[in-house]
């Protein structure tokens, strides 16, 4: 198996790496300019050395970065530990999927399109869970409950008292009609969707066939995960693996996606409406 970073280190080094290409420099330039040689520049990019925060001020300093920037990195470097909180959970969650789940750990907002005819995994109640599990051909029977458990202790973020993660998710009307367990599993969902539409830290928007249309196009699912005001990590999900993005261009394609979606989705009072509707 090829070396996989751990999520924060990962992410740092991307960000090296990007301020080290647009300040045009290579590695060997950088590495003469800093005094830190080019294996280790290398090494801190692919996140297999940890960055210590003397090395991200140097680096970024050669690289033209202001003081909000460093302070921004060092901070997000300073926080591994706490983005390794999945480890209990390794054994059932795909190398791919844990630097996603150890980034939003530490991010300060979500958005997430969701397209498939079900609720977003950090808005579905325990039995909902279980039911999806239950059907799904990829989860070994033996492993589906420490699925489960996974994907409760990933939503709690969304009730932390002191840091909880600003949610906005917008997701198919679909998902609202879809036979996922029992009826009373069905209507137990519905009423946790509304009461955490009501959260301030969480906005949901419902996306019907006829507002889709209107956005002029169709998009797979996608997550976008912001650190600060600048600072995002794009994810979309594959059925086997996952693709990243962090390349500026590509961020701003996914945000501008991001922004239509909101602007034809159901707002959130309509939605909520909606969901209520279903609610027997």
């Amino acid at each position: 198996m090829g070396f996989h970073a751990p999520p924060v280190r990962w992410f740092v080094g991307v960000q090296l790496a990007r301020h080290r290409e647009e300040a045009r420099l290579s590695m060997s330039k950088a590495g003469a300019m800093s005094g830190i040689t080019k294996a280790k520049i290398a090494h801190l990019e692919t996140g297999r050395q940890q960055q210590s925060a003397e090395d991200i001020a140097t680096l970024l300093e050669v690289y033209g970065a202001d003081r909000w920037t460093v302070a921004r990195l060092t901070d997000l470097a300073g926080r591994a530990d706490e983005a390794n909180w999945w480890t209990p959970w390794s054994a059932v969650i795909p190398p791919w999927l844990t630097t996603f789940v150890g980034l939003e750990r530490i991010a300060e907002r979500e958005f997430h399109y969701h397209v498939a005819p079900m609720f977003p995994a950090l808005l579905q109640t325990r039995a909902y869970a279980e039911a999806l599990t239950a059907e799904a051909m990829l989860v070994r029977a033996d492993l589906a409950q420490r699925v489960v458990d996974f994907r409760i202790a990933r939503a709690a973020r969304l009730t932390d008292p002191d840091r909880p993660l600003r949610l906005h998710a917008v997701f198919s009307s679909a998902a609202l009609d879809a036979e996922v367990g029992t009826a009373e599993v069905r209507e137990a969902q519905l009423i946790h969707l509304a009461k955490m539409a009501d959260l301030p830290a969480v906005t949901i928007q419902v996306l019907r066939p006829e507002d889709a249309v209107r956005a002029g196009y169709f998009a797979s699912g996608f997550v976008l995960l912001g650190f600060d005001a600048v600072c995002q990590c794009g994810y979309v999900e594959l059925l086997d693996d996952a693709v990243y993005v962090y390349d500026r261009d590509r961020l701003r394609t996914y945000s501008t996606c991001a922004e239509d979606l909101q602007r034809v989705a159901l707002d959130p009072e309509r939605s909520l409406e909606l969901i209520r509707s279903k609610i027997t």
